[in-house]
């Protein structure tokens, strides 16, 4: 092995050694035994994780994070799949204008974003409701589902689409028994891109949940607010567990490479 490739390697593990540092550094302090975030644990206890069951707030806010981000995945692929074929098979004027507007939201800060959706809200008397968080949490999201799934539809191969077509069968069945499974894996890809999205976005929704409507990110923004204790470190290992399960998962289904690369 050349000095060079030696070189590389070691380079790269010192990235991934920075990368995963911060994440993995709340293990060990949620395992502390101490009342406030300290380092090193004086002792070790799961004391933290038996008071995050007792902490009603966060464990409403982590179901109410769940439903939330499952609707918004649902419907951002319900909009953002109509969305996706018109821009990739239509052929009509202002096609570059209606993939600008789909964009926009990703262009805009959301501390600016989630203050619009405000005003919009509180005039309406929307805030704290579940309209006003899966309006604003569908916003921000379908653009990364329509951009997943158009990179989908240009891997597709038209010459299959096309031989179902001269064959007799028609547009709808085309779509559903052609174009649908074709495209299986960038569902599942747009998908799960969305539901982590949804489930962890914490500033627009902080201008638009109320008390009785919280999410989990909001419930945790709050809590280190007024607490420096390691139960923050505790649910943060259960979401780091929640996203590998949703990584492995995927793998297991579909194969992650194929489902978030070129066909």
């Amino acid at each position: 092995m050349s000095a060079g490739r030696i070189a590389f390697g070691l380079l790269v593990a010192i990235m991934f050694a920075f990368l995963l540092a911060p994440v993995m550094m709340v293990v060990p302090v949620s395992l502390s035994a101490d009342s406030s975030l300290a380092w090193p644990p004086s002792a070790w206890s799961l004391r933290w994780y038996e008071a995050l069951l007792h902490e009603r707030a966060l464990v409403n806010a982590f179901f109410i994070s769940l439903t939330l981000a499952a609707i918004v995945t649902a419907l951002s692929l319900v909009v953002g799949f109509p969305a996706a074929l018109a821009l990739s098979k239509g052929r009509f004027g202002g096609r570059e204008a209606v993939t600008a507007v789909l964009t926009l939201p990703l262009l805009l800060p959301s501390v600016v974003l989630g203050l619009a959706l405000m005003i919009v809200f509180v005039e309406r008397g929307l805030i704290g409701s579940w309209p006003a968080l899966i309006a604003a949490h569908l916003l921000i999201t379908l653009p990364y589902a329509v951009r997943v799934l158009l990179a989908a539809l240009a891997t597709l191969p038209h010459s299959v689409e096309d031989a179902a077509a001269s064959l007799g069968a028609s547009p709808v069945t085309v779509l559903r028994r052609v174009t649908l499974p074709l495209m299986a894996r960038g569902v599942v890809a747009a998908s799960t891109i969305v539901f982590l999205i949804s489930f962890d976005e914490v500033v627009i929704s902080l201008f638009v949940v109320g008390p009785q409507l919280n999410t989990l990110p909001v419930a945790l923004f709050h809590y280190v607010e007024a607490r420096t204790d390691p139960l923050v470190a505790a649910v943060s290992v259960l979401l780091i567990l929640l996203t590998l399960l949703v990584v492995f998962v995927v793998e297991r289904a579909m194969g992650l490479r194929r489902t978030v690369g070129s066909r």
